[in-house]
């Protein structure tokens, strides 16, 4: 078991834990919606989609934020999942982000969708 995102307590008053999959959509959610340089330790951690929000919204920008957001799930989760397909959408300052990826360990196909307001 994982220590469970956000931190937070469970009914007894202990850590919170995680099964696997769980841990694993928190871990996509950190990435996504962490930018780079907030990090103390890995600068470079994240994917910067929150800086996209306010980016006048055409074609071509929906591509390159499905490549970024891609990337750095493949470049910091990559030992844990194969990213299959990334969708972002941006509507009123509210990213809709939705993940398919296949855990390494089980083969197993997931589906992780996030909404988040934007900064």
């Amino acid at each position: 078991m994982d220590v469970d995102f956000p931190y937070h307590f469970d009914t007894r008053g202990r850590t919170a834990q995680a099964d696997s999959d769980d841990h694993i959509r928190d871990l996509i959610e950190q990435v996504l919606f962490t930018s780079p340089g907030e990090r103390v330790n890995r600068p470079t951690f994240g994917s910067g989609l929150a800086e996209l929000v306010f980016a006048p919204a055409s074609d071509e920008l929906a591509t390159a934020t499905q490549f970024l957001v891609h990337g750095a799930l493949q470049q910091w989760l990559a030992d844990l999942i194969h990213v299959d397909d990334v969708e972002v959408q941006s509507r009123d300052s509210v990213f809709a982000v939705r993940v398919q990826y296949t855990v390494r360990r089980t083969l197993e196909r997931q589906v992780a969708q996030f909404t988040r307001p934007g900064p």
